[in-house]
């Protein structure tokens, strides 16, 4: 359903540079610098997956999701969504796709929910038989009945969050891209969005790419994660790939009354206190009966034991491992 091949996006930012002889000239003189937000990009996605998209800020994720809208074009590389390339089919490849941005809305501030609804459903040309049906549909599937009336500047974050889905899903597109589509909501609100997405995957067969930084809405969400990180793809595999990718590197839950944290390049630290820590230990640089005499030298050790390792302790480990 999505073909990307080989995509690469370069931006040119302008800088000014401090001449510490003449401080003026750094006001008149400017200095360009490029920045590869994208390099050699190349992924597939069949017709019903939904994949979680993440890496660090400014890893090329939005970038990336934008080349996927048409809103920009890439530098060099191929994509072909639904038959057809985004950035030049770009009437005909908006039917097929809806995009929500967390931090930018699709809706008029100063108008009612419903009429940002009507304006949308013009643009896109929506039946109108069709665009009631649908309406009362994501209406009650978002429980959003009771805000249509609402100015859109009225609204909660979570409230105009729900409402920018469904606005996204009006002309009932094949294809939802989601750019932190939960970023600032409270856990109701949340909670809300998730199972909806989930239920217009399965009863739509809806393609969903997300990219977000809340490792929950992956684990709920995505059965396949793709990371991006300076700009290029480093790992691309299902949930569980990824979680047994990791088990080699259990982390243990340590309780000491005293002493100071062992500094050993086969040792991690992932989080410390006065009296306790998250560690992990590299099994090419140390056994584990090496690990635990290392503590037992440095710390009047009080208890070990396994720490039940989530997503998001896992994706700080790749992030390690990739230095991003």
């Amino acid at each position: 359903m999505i073909q990307v091949e080989n995509i690469s996006k370069q931006f040119k930012i302008a800088k000014r540079k401090k001449h510490s002889s003449m401080p003026g000239l750094s006001y008149l003189k400017r200095e360009t610098e490029y920045y590869q937000a994208l390099d050699q990009v190349s992924f597939n996605v069949k017709k019903g997956e939904m994949i979680g998209y993440i890496g660090p800020n400014g890893a090329g994720k939005s970038t990336t999701l934008k080349i996927l809208s048409g809103i920009l074009h890439p530098d060099t590389g191929e994509c072909q969504i639904m038959g057809l390339t985004p950035w030049k089919n770009r009437i005909d490849h908006v039917r097929n796709i809806g995009v929500v941005f967390g931090q930018r809305s699709q809706l008029w501030w100063d108008l009612p929910v419903k009429n940002s609804f009507d304006l949308i459903r013009d643009l896109y040309r929506v039946d109108p038989q069709r665009y009631h049906q649908q309406i009362d549909k994501l209406a009650y599937a978002l429980a959003i009945e009771n805000l249509l009336d609402t100015p859109v500047r009225q609204l909660s974050l979570g409230q105009r969050m729900r409402c920018e889905i469904a606005a996204a899903l009006i002309h009932q597109p094949a294809i939802l891209f989601l750019d932190e589509p939960t970023i600032g909501l409270d856990a109701v609100s949340k909670l809300a969005v998730r199972k909806f997405i989930i239920d217009l995957n399965q009863e739509e067969q809806t393609t969903v790419i997300l990219t977000t930084h809340d490792m929950q809405d992956i684990e709920a969400l995505s059965s396949r994660i793709i990371l991006i990180g300076q700009g290029k793809i480093l790992l691309d595999g299902s949930l569980e790939e990824l979680k047994n990718k990791n088990q080699q590197k259990q982390i243990w839950n340590i309780e000491f009354n005293k002493g100071r944290l062992p500094h050993h390049p086969g040792i991690q630290i992932y989080q410390a206190t006065e009296s306790e820590a998250l560690l992990s230990f590299d099994s090419d640089l140390l056994s584990k009966n090496e690990f635990i005499a290392l503590l037992n030298q440095n710390l009047d050790l009080q208890s070990i034991s396994p720490h039940a390792t989530n997503l998001d302790h896992l994706v700080i480990q790749l992030y390690r491992e990739y230095q991003l």
